[in-house]
């Protein structure tokens, strides 16, 4: 099959190599997908750079968690029925060698999810790693029905579908974007008013808003350095779920100013979610993709064998939605 993979860590166009691997096929409880689609994310950029020392020690790895295809084959104890269901598949390279980055992937059946007629291989492949963090950040802590949700970054890959989701569930969402092209993204996602990123001027706005509400829950990409402007503005028992702290890797904690509101403070990583927070977001995903219910962003799409192109462009950082390959 061909494929793209690496085995040293290093800058994209130094690593990355294209051409033939060979098809593994599927064991007890596996699947073998034809991908037509790859996501290319940060993680897994940041796994290329080296973020996971121990990732290459038994090989070379086939990079990308996400994607979209058919499935081809069926290993034992998986339904042959499923032989050519249209699939979209999550954590393709958690923990394992073999990533979407190629003709074809073998994993566990679950992780290869029924793809709706109504939605496309794009945007199946947008739905591991954005949609499921997001889906997982609005309700891991119950309803959002009535709430004051705030989403920030919400022009960001998992924001744009943290939008959705919590609109969807009742809440009424509040983003903060850096420009006028991010607010544009943010209000077309569903965002009921949007305000520049957390700062004391923000906080004003958002008060004058809500008419002196605070904020339920927060959808927070930034975890680090937009804390201490949250604090000023978030409800007793309220929740912060945070699925990234870039600007500040190792924030200190104000310890007892977030004891005294009793804040929840949830990190969340789509790898490691527990299966039933999984089984959730795939439920809601397939009846949302079902009847059209999400809105999709695909910034950029480059054959596989530009894989360097699409690490480079999420690298740069400087487009809205799903950088994907076309295979």
């Amino acid at each position: 099959m061909k494929a793209i993979w690496y085995d040293s860590f290093g800058r994209a166009g130094d690593v990355l190599t294209y051409g033939e691997r060979e098809v593994i096929q599927p064991g007890k409880g596996e699947v073998l997908v034809r991908l037509s689609t790859s996501a290319v994310n940060p993680s897994d950029v940041k796994k290329r750079n080296g973020a996971s020392p121990s990732l290459l020690d038994q090989g070379y790895v086939i990079p990308n968690s996400d994607g979209a295809g058919v499935v081809e084959s069926t290993g034992k104890g998986v339904d042959p029925q499923r032989r050519g269901e249209r699939v979209w598949v999550y954590n393709g390279q958690h923990g394992r060698r073999m990533g979407t980055s190629a003709e074809f992937i073998t994993l566990p059946a679950e992780q290869a999810v029924f793809l709706p007629g109504e939605a496309d291989f794009k945007a199946g492949a947008c739905m591991g790693i954005p949609a499921m963090t997001a889906h997982r950040c609005v309700m891991a802590d119950g309803p959002v029905n009535k709430k004051i949700v705030l989403v920030t970054g919400g022009a960001g890959r998992v924001g744009h579908y943290a939008i959705q989701w919590a609109k969807h569930f009742g809440a009424r969402v509040i983003a903060t974007a850096g420009s006028a092209r991010s607010r544009e993204q943010c209000e077309e996602a569903g965002a009921d008013y949007v305000v520049d990123h957390p700062s004391d001027l923000a906080n004003s706005a958002i008060m004058e808003y809500t008419g002196g509400r605070k904020l339920d829950r927060v959808i927070e990409g930034d975890f680090g350095a937009n804390l201490p402007f949250l604090l000023e503005i978030m409800e007793t028992n309220a929740v912060i779920a945070s699925y990234a702290s870039s600007t500040v890797t190792e924030p200190k904690l104000p310890f007892y100013r977030m004891m005294y509101l009793d804040i929840t403070l949830r990190t969340v990583l789509v790898y490691v979610m527990p299966w039933q927070a999984k089984k959730a977001a795939i439920d809601d995903i397939t009846i949302m993709l079902g009847n059209h219910a999400l809105k999709h962003r695909i910034a950029e799409t480059y054959a596989l064998e530009d894989s360097v192109m699409a690490h480079e462009a999420i690298e740069r950082g400087d487009q809205f939605g799903c950088v994907l390959l076309e295979i």
